[in-house]
């Protein structure tokens, strides 16, 4: 995506227009958008066209904007990342794979298929290349969303 900004900035953005859903990282969004807070790019970028736009931060998680609608998703804190090449392909691979299954683009599900975007980057992390996810089961994955939403769930009530 540097690339791009860089020798078609203009032909990018013609492109960004026409999409619903755009995922980049934290360091192309604040180039495309010139901004350093990842909420004034966000706008910034929404504003040239996409529904949705998904800001991967690597080891930080991701960000989902939506409107004025703002889901922030862990990442998984694993003792040893071996290669994380590969991660935002198998992020975006998983985040797809999901919408497709449930054919559902609404916020909400938009949420869970970062969730299932994130699970999958995290299992690409721990070998080299796609080692790690060849063979996975579905209760390999199951597992892994299941140790993302302890992660960022929490019961809590209010003091009166």
């Amino acid at each position: 995506m540097n690339f791009w900004m860089d020798i078609a900035l203009e032909p990018l953005k013609e492109t960004i227009a026409e999409i619903d859903v755009l995922i980049i990282n934290d360091e192309e969004a604040r180039q495309l958008s010139g901004e350093y807070s990842l909420v004034k790019a966000s706008k910034k970028i929404m504003a040239m066209g996409p529904k949705y736009l998904i800001i991967k931060k690597g080891e930080h998680g991701a960000l989902l904007f939506h409107g004025n609608n703002v889901f922030s998703a862990p990442a998984l804190p694993l003792e040893e990342v071996f290669d994380p090449t590969g991660a935002g392909d198998s992020f975006a691979g998983g985040f797809i794979s999901y919408l497709a299954n449930t054919d559902d683009t609404s916020f909400e599900n938009m949420k869970r298929a970062v969730i299932y975007g994130s699970a999958m980057a995290s299992f690409c992390v721990e070998k080299f290349g796609t080692e790690r996810l060849v063979g996975l089961s579905q209760e390999d994955i199951r597992s892994r969303v299941k140790a993302f939403i302890n992660l960022a769930s929490v019961d809590i009530s209010l003091p009166s």
